[in-house]
């Protein structure tokens, strides 16, 4: 059964503050957007996700045009490359967590999958993890590099910026960012001792059974 746009609101300020208070988006820092029948929500622009009012999100139209509520976030078009190549899912977040940023800062990481597969879950809640160049905050190009890689991943990260997660749900959204959060602190707690990731044979057979 499909929710009423009152209870995605809610779910929607139930989320921001759960990020805030375990630091996860600090100040004014991040956004999240989510699907609708007739839109989008968005966070407003330099709004604090721990402060969000239900009746004050920004409310989109299908093609990411600001309708009601609060002016969106700046970064409206980093969400809107994520759903234009991306119809299957339903929300987007956008971060500035520490670990996932760290990571972003590093000069020896693959540009083309981030992050060594240290979990099971990190395999099964983000796959692959691509790294996209560096572009200004509010730069627009970001959004159309961002759209090149996202209809082949639903996480990506930016440089020395953060990562942007897309997922069915904003419970699905959420929940892999967290996960790619903490894998980004196992990562770095790990630089430097000798690890065992999992084999290919181990994550070919992840991929297999659970399709990002």
């Amino acid at each position: 059964m499909a929710l009423s746009e009152s209870v995605i609101r809610e779910q929607f300020v139930l989320h921001g503050k759960s990020l805030y208070d375990r630091g996860l988006s600090g100040g004014s820092t991040g956004n999240m957007s989510v699907r609708l029948k007739d839109g989008f929500l968005a966070s407003p622009t330099n709004s604090c996700l721990g402060r969000l009012d239900p009746a004050r999100l920004s409310k989109l139209d299908g093609q990411g045009r600001h309708v009601s509520g609060d002016k969106p976030t700046k970064e409206t078009f980093l969400h809107m490359a994520m759903y234009h190549q991306r119809p299957q899912d339903n929300a987007v977040v956008h971060l500035h967590s520490t670990y996932s940023v760290a990571v972003s800062c590093l000069a020896d990481i693959d540009p083309e999958d981030v992050l060594p597969a240290i979990t099971p879950y990190f395999i099964m809640r983000i796959g692959r993890l691509p790294l996209v160049p560096y572009f200004r905050p509010g730069d627009e190009a970001l959004g159309q590099a961002v759209a090149a890689k996202a209809q082949a991943h639903h996480a990506i990260l930016l440089a020395n910026h953060g990562p942007v997660v897309s997922g069915k749900s904003l419970d699905a959204a959420v929940y892999a960012t967290e996960e790619l959060e903490e894998t980004a602190k196992l990562y770095l707690l790990l630089r430097g001792h000798k690890t065992r990731s999992l084999t290919n044979e181990q994550v070919a057979d992840l991929r297999h059974h659970f399709p990002t």
